[in-house]
């Protein structure tokens, strides 16, 4: 799809199609993070944590611990070996992506992988589990964004997953807004797993970041709301000389529906502004969560939204936003006003 004309496009009649080479093909960094490095990454100096986490991780990609500082005679302490993975535990918009990313960038890896954790259980339904261990067996990296688990599949598959992949020496990096040892809590029934669950955690050292989300320091705290007749012109400028999508928000919540999330790249592959019709608060658990993962890829394709109706800070009903699933949703929130904004 890349490559288009200039002009109007409707997401919820697109029919995206991935095979599992394209899938791993597309295991890199997004876009906005081609050129991310801990050099780049601005520590807050009001959250010590942040700093802290930096230095733990410059030293996880050079395969050791952190250098003591001190004296030029000073012997050094010794330090205990750091695990196979490092676990990037934080809020969202405190930069745990970034240095992911940097980590990625970082490491002298012959063989090295960088995927959500969407990408990477799709991959196993697209390939199968045996053929996706032999495809990472011997890899030197797996870098899993917004690592997470919300059903039991999920939860074998990457304890199973991990668990062969470790004893043969591949490194882990991850991050989520939940710690490893309580990935699933509010979810499903965890305690059916909990062997699962903790023995992959073992796997992890768990790196605290804390912080407030860089992405609403600039922004005034709600997402950007067009009437009518300013969609229109936003729509008709933008498609003037790029692809711009136009749908009813309720047409493309539908479509999602059709779509596996790991084709949602795919689905907004050359658009340049993503048009929202008549945004309603939704009320449907698996609807939201399908929007959340469609927020995350645009959000990675840095895509700006022009919407019209309801204000997209407020697409998840307060009892959404009170339940399991609720840093998904805030995240997500963070995204959409971002994108709102640029």
């Amino acid at each position: 799809m890349t490559g288009a004309v200039a002009g109007v496009v409707h997401l919820s009649e697109r029919r995206p199609e991935v095979s599992g080479t394209e899938m791993v093909a597309a295991l890199v960094p997004p876009p906005q993070f081609d050129d991310a490095t801990f050099d780049t990454y601005r520590a807050d100096p009001h959250y010590p944590s942040q700093q802290e986490a930096k230095d733990l991780l410059i030293a996880f990609s050079r395969g050791g611990a952190p250098a003591e500082r001190g004296g030029l005679f000073r012997r050094a302490k010794k330090t205990p070996e750091m695990k196979p993975g490092v676990y990037l535990d934080g809020g969202f918009g405190v930069g745990k992506t970034h240095l992911l990313a940097s980590i990625y960038h970082a490491m002298p890896a012959r063989r090295k992988y960088f995927g959500s954790f969407i990408e990477y259980t799709a991959l196993v339904g697209a390939l199968g589990y045996q053929k996706t261990v032999e495809l990472f067996r011997g890899a030197d990296l797996l870098c899993i964004d917004e690592f997470e688990l919300d059903d039991p599949g999920d939860t074998m598959v990457m304890t199973r997953l991990l668990g062969e992949l470790v004893p043969t020496g591949t490194k882990l990096a991850a991050t989520s807004n939940t710690p490893p040892n309580a990935l699933g809590e509010g979810r499903f029934a965890a305690q059916d797993f909990l062997r699962e669950i903790h023995a992959m955690a073992s796997s992890f050292q768990t790196i605290r970041i804390d912080g407030t989300d860089y992405r609403q320091r600039a922004l005034d705290g709600h997402a950007v709301t067009l009437d009518d007749a300013g969609y229109r012109t936003a729509i008709t400028d933008a498609a003037a000389h790029a692809v711009v999508s136009d749908d009813a928000f309720g047409d493309l919540v539908a479509h999602l529906a059709t779509v596996h999330p790991s084709r949602y790249l795919r689905l907004i592959d050359g658009v340049g502004m993503i048009g929202l019709r008549d945004v309603t608060t939704l009320e449907d658990q698996s609807a939201a969560l399908r929007l959340v993962a469609f927020v995350d890829r645009a959000y990675d394709a840095q895509i700006p939204v022009r919407a019209t109706g309801q204000a997209l800070d407020a697409v998840f009903s307060d009892e959404m936003l009170a339940g399991g699933y609720r840093k998904k949703y805030l995240r997500a929130i963070s995204r959409l006003n971002a994108l709102t904004h640029s």
